[in-house]
């Protein structure tokens, strides 16, 4: 069975506060320089060998895993399985 990565981010037009607390963050912990801080999603799962992965896991990310006017998401195989 394949092993599917999907990542999960805002897109680039929409505020992301959640990484403007992480990146505020960083100097006092003594992270200088460190800036474009974006949070998002990463989710794994297995597709059945006899799956179109691509339609799969397309199908499954639009309709379910991201929102498709504020997030964008991509998705690879899993190489080493």
């Amino acid at each position: 069975m394949p092993r599917v990565h999907i990542d999960v981010m805002l897109k680039e037009e929409i505020l992301d506060p959640q990484g403007q607390a992480v990146e505020r963050a960083l100097p006092s912990l003594g992270y200088e320089g460190v800036s474009g801080v974006r949070i998002g999603k990463h989710i794994e799962l297995d597709v059945p060998d006899d799956a179109d992965v691509a339609a799969t896991v397309d199908g499954i990310a639009d309709k379910l895993l991201a929102n498709p006017v504020i997030e964008r998401f991509s998705w690879r195989v899993d190489a080493t399985g």
